[in-house]
């Protein structure tokens, strides 16, 4: 099963409509990570093995300069 993990610019909605797709999908609000720096979202995604959706640019940006292998789906759409 594929596990996301949704940043704060985005929609909770977003990782609601994950699960429907049998996805295990959380949202950085709802495991109390939405005020949380960008690394220690970076971390629990590599120590759980999940994908991190964003429109930050700077999730990007850590796929290349971060040891952990962590895969970024970074959403580039307006609001």
């Amino acid at each position: 099963m594929r596990r996301f993990l949704v940043d704060n610019q985005l929609p909770a909605a977003l990782a609601s409509w994950l699960k429907t797709k049998d996805s295990h999908a959380e949202h950085v609000l709802a495991i109390g990570l939405a005020q949380s720096p960008d690394t220690d979202i970076w971390r629990r995604a590599a120590r759980e093995g999940a994908i991190v959706v964003s429109k930050d640019e700077d999730f990007a940006l850590m796929t290349v300069l971060l040891p952990e292998p962590v895969s970024v789906i970074w959403l580039r759409v307006g609001n």
